[in-house]
């Protein structure tokens, strides 16, 4: 193999037409972005990545919503890391809508990563995403590091690597979106791990069920994390709702957000063996005490009675398939 590496190990194709469709939708990862970006430059938890893919907003971002940011990237972390302990990393992850993540790179730093990483979201956040990491060396290195060829090859809105993947699909189109996972080396074999972060709230209740299906019947030992709204049939959930319609974003699979029984009701009901589902409030309030006090005293939070209400509007599911002898039942939050 050869060990030069004075070229740009990225060369890039002409990409297609942008995707003009679910603007909205698309706006929300934006919004998610910028959040999160806030919350790690005033020392919520520790991201040295998202400076180079997130812009940081002039706009200060409330208390409440810092906190909420921290025990949802907390949360999705301790499954994952749960996950990656049972299966010893020989598994694969797929993140379904990823956006602005940068989960690849801190597991490579902590010496966690799975056997390939999958990133899949709308080709324009894909663009997006690539163009940061083809221009930004902190993004690109450890990824080529981890590359057996001299160049890695950008074809439109998909990169593929040894080690880590990034796929422009739509993921109600589970046709296009195994393909496209399969052309990048995906194992059916491999124990794998599916994440959707406030993805399946903006899908069909059919189109949510037919890629929680898909997910279970494609990989024999798997399993999938979900974060998203709950108990959305109360007056705060209904002002949420409507907030997000004034900005022409609409929750087309709320009516799955009734309850905790309902979001494990949809996982059992299309093929996952076990789920799991606590409330953000609950998770937050399980934090360890010195932790809980470190991100407390990072700003001060006027309303306590908000946040509650906030946190009880989110929460974190888990379901799992096969994998006995993995013990990914075991795997609690």
């Amino acid at each position: 193999m050869a060990t030069s590496r004075r070229e740009p190990p990225f060369a890039s194709s002409s990409t297609s037409s942008c995707d003009v469709d679910d603007e909205g939708v698309r706006g929300t990862c934006e919004d998610a972005s910028l959040c999160k970006r806030f919350a790690v430059s005033i020392g919520y938890w520790h991201d040295p990545y998202i400076q180079h893919l997130v812009r940081l907003s002039k706009e200060r971002k409330a208390p409440e919503i810092n906190r909420g940011y921290f025990a949802r990237v907390h949360g999705v972390s301790q499954l994952i890391k749960a996950f990656l302990r049972k299966t010893e990393c020989h598994c694969q992850i797929i993140n379904l809508g990823a956006g602005m993540d940068t989960i690849f790179w801190k597991l490579k730093d902590e010496d966690l990563l799975p056997s390939k990483y999958f990133e899949v979201d709308f080709p324009m956040i894909v663009t997006r995403k690539l163009h940061n990491i083809k221009n930004k060396p902190l993004l690109s290195k450890p990824i080529v590091e981890l590359h057996s060829e001299d160049t890695l090859q950008m074809d439109g809105h998909i990169l593929d690597s040894k080690r880590y993947a990034i796929i422009g699909a739509d993921l109600r189109d589970l046709s296009e979106l195994e393909e496209k996972l399969k052309k990048c080396n995906m194992n059916t074999q491999l124990p794998t791990l599916l994440i959707t972060e406030c993805v399946l709230v903006y899908m069909t209740p059919e189109q949510s069920a037919n890629l929680i299906r898909w997910a279970a019947s494609t990989f024999e030992t798997a399993m999938f994390i979900n974060y998203e709204q709950v108990n959305m049939d109360d007056r705060f959930g209904q002002i949420m709702i409507e907030n997000l319609r004034r900005r022409q974003c609409d929750l087309a699979g709320v009516e799955t957000c009734k309850s905790l029984e309902s979001q494990k009701e949809r996982l059992l009901l299309n093929g996952w063996e076990t789920a799991s589902a606590v409330s953000m409030m609950e998770l937050y309030s399980r934090l360890p005490r010195a932790e809980l006090n470190r991100i407390e005293s990072l700003e001060f939070l006027d309303e306590m009675e908000l946040l509650e209400q906030l946190m009880q509007h989110y929460c974190l599911c888990w379901a799992t398939r096969g994998g006995q002898e993995l013990g990914l039942k075991e795997i609690n939050c």
